[in-house]
């Protein structure tokens, strides 16, 4: 999330005016996911998996998920930025527990901050269904730096 409301704010209220605002990014508009809640250190995303993100063998591609636990994790290092800083992702492994289809339902992608360094910051994620059941974890590295004015 590059442009967000209130640059001279924290991650946090950065991300808690996204909320607020009822907008998304782009990314999210495109792949129908939302940011819904926030909080240091944390993100958390809900979507609904469905043939707007299938693949051609007929199930939801894998690029879906990854991204879905990407943005947790870079909006859970986002959360606990200063204002002058900004972040990108360095490295995202993922893995892959159990497939996604336009039948799992409401999905969240929680991401929650492991270690936030001066320069790299470590977050890990993960998918549930609203059973709570497993689908998709990864682990990121991010790269924090400060932002241009």
């Amino acid at each position: 999330m590059t442009q967000t409301p209130h640059q001279n704010a924290s991650g946090l209220e950065q991300l808690q005016a996204w909320i607020a605002s009822a907008r998304q990014p782009a990314i999210g508009e495109t792949l129908q996911f939302t940011l819904k809640e926030v909080s240091e250190g944390r993100a958390v995303f809900e979507a609904i998996p469905g043939r707007h993100v299938y693949n051609p063998i007929g199930s939801v591609h894998g690029g879906y998920a990854a991204t879905l636990l990407d943005s947790a994790c870079g909006c859970a290092v986002h959360s606990a930025l200063r204002p002058d800083q900004a972040y990108t992702t360095l490295e995202l492994k993922v893995a892959y527990h159990r497939g996604l289809s336009a039948d799992t339902g409401p999905i969240l992608a929680e991401g929650k901050v492991v270690t936030m360094g001066k320069r790299v910051a470590f977050a890990e994620a993960r998918i549930t269904d609203a059973k709570g059941q497993l689908y998709a974890t990864a682990s990121s590295t991010l790269l924090v730096f400060e932002r241009k004015a």
